[in-house]
């Protein structure tokens, strides 16, 4: 099954000037990362986090909004490399308490 629709994108927000990415922020609410960062022309830039079909509605006069990336499927790849069970346990290790054993 396809989560493709349910995936967050960063999206990299750069506006004109701070009122400009105040005003968008408070329209749009998005979830951002971290603080917006001045650039040398005045302009402002910060990082959104958005559903696909929402990246759309960042982009207007004076704010440029470029996609960077799937976040969730990032996060997915790295998920993987995460091995399952406790690593530190002995091989002959059992579960202690009420639990029934169960084999994976």
């Amino acid at each position: 099954m396809s989560t493709a629709r349910y995936d967050i994108h960063r999206v990299r927000v750069t506006a004109k000037d701070a009122e400009t990415l105040r005003a968008l922020l408070r329209e749009v609410r998005p979830d951002v990362g971290g603080r917006a960062r001045a650039g040398e022309d005045g302009s402002f830039t910060i990082d959104a986090y958005v559903p696909a079909e929402r990246i759309a509605s960042l982009s207007r006069e004076g704010v440029e909004a470029v996609d960077t990336g799937n976040a969730t499927e990032a996060g997915r790849a790295a998920q993987a490399d995460v091995g399952r069970g406790d690593r530190f346990a002995p091989e002959d290790a059992y579960p202690r308490g009420l639990a029934a054993k169960v084999r994976d």
